[in-house]
């Protein structure tokens, strides 16, 4: 059954319920700085409330497609979001679709640019955390097919997800069986995000130990911030023994920092990552890092999204890809490998 079954608002409709002209409603949704911020705010209540969706959307709701996927993505910079983009691109085109992009990174208000692009794409796939909350997607879904992946599922809907949390375990136990104890997570544990299901599985690995973290380093997962962590672990003589990264960006970062400021990686503090990016293999010491399936998870995005958009039905439970950590040696277990996938 398709999910567009509501009879469509009409853009005069929504100016009746904002007390505005279909002029009006036309700049307010074009982004124009004429409009008055309370006559903004009504027009923008009333598209939410008669679940509107301008531009492109009566050409797709009278049976008219445009041949086109929606994806919605916090950022494209770095190797995951890229791989994520090419796998889905790749699978569109595949089908003879086309992909149109939009981004909502932390800090930005997407609603009025996800709610134009869903006027103009037969569906969308939310992927990652963005700015693009729950709620803004389940209006979307009201009208278009969506899906998401690497977030939060929305009841009802195509969920995705590689796996985390007891792939996060199993590489915390194998810290703990070579010695470590003492052992910090750095990373951004949001609600929901690949990284807080990462650092529950750590914290359940420990638990099962009788440990505690030694430390939770809360940042963003960019280079930056893994270079700042290496020197504040240096300079308050924080004591670690182990860090697992929320990411391959962090861990590269932290580990050369630490390397310059004279602390020896894996020798005195081990390090891992994930994603396992291209670097990873070429560091010395080679990183230890788990390899998700990032390009499966954006093919099968397109894919699926395709199939709900065709009238097929949601799927009644998540998919979860299977992730597996890759043995190098900056967890120092003292039997480094040499990019071998432990079972």
């Amino acid at each position: 059954m398709s999910q567009d079954s509501a009879p469509a608002a009409t853009i005069y409709a929504v100016a009746q319920r904002a007390g505005v002209s279909t002029a009006t409603v036309s700049r307010t949704l074009a982004g124009s700085a004429k409009v008055a911020p309370l006559t903004r705010e009504a027009v923008l209540e009333a598209v939410r409330a008669l679940n509107y969706l301008p531009d492109g959307a009566a050409r797709a709701l009278a049976g008219r497609r445009t041949h086109a996927l929606g994806l919605v993505l916090p950022d494209i910079v770095g190797p995951y979001y890229a791989a994520l983009l090419v796998a889905f691109e790749m699978a569109a085109s595949e089908r003879g679709l086309s992909v149109v992009i939009s981004l909502a990174g932390a800090g930005s208000t997407p609603d009025q640019a996800v709610r134009t692009l869903a006027g103009n794409v037969d569906g969308i796939a939310f992927m990652a955390r963005s700015a693009a909350d729950d709620e803004l997607i389940a209006e979307i879904a009201r009208r278009r097919p969506v899906l998401t992946a690497a977030r939060s599922r929305l009841p009802g809907r195509d969920a995705l997800f590689a796996e985390n949390r007891e792939t996060a375990a199993q590489l915390t136990r194998h810290l703990l069986e070579a010695g470590h104890r003492r052992i910090a997570f750095v990373g951004r544990p949001e609600p929901h995000s690949d990284v807080g299901a990462r650092l529950r599985g750590v914290k359940a690995a420990l638990e099962e130990a009788g440990l505690e973290p030694a430390a939770v380093f809360e940042v963003d997962s960019v280079e930056a911030e893994g270079l700042a962590v290496a020197r504040r672990i240096v300079a308050e003589e924080i004591e670690l023994d182990a860090v697992i990264c929320g990411n391959d960006e962090l861990a590269l970062a932290l580990m050369h920092e630490l390397q310059d400021l004279g602390v020896d990686v894996p020798g005195l503090i081990a390090v891992t990552g994930w994603d396992d990016v291209l670097a990873a293999r070429y560091v010395r010491p080679g990183l230890t890092t788990v390899a998700q399936p990032v390009q499966e998870l954006g093919a099968l995005a397109a894919r699926r999204l395709a199939a709900l958009i065709d009238g097929e039905a949601p799927l009644e439970e998540p998919v979860v890809l299977p992730s597996r950590i890759v043995h190098r040696a900056t967890c120092g277990c003292g039997t480094p490998g040499e990019g071998e996938m432990l079972p």
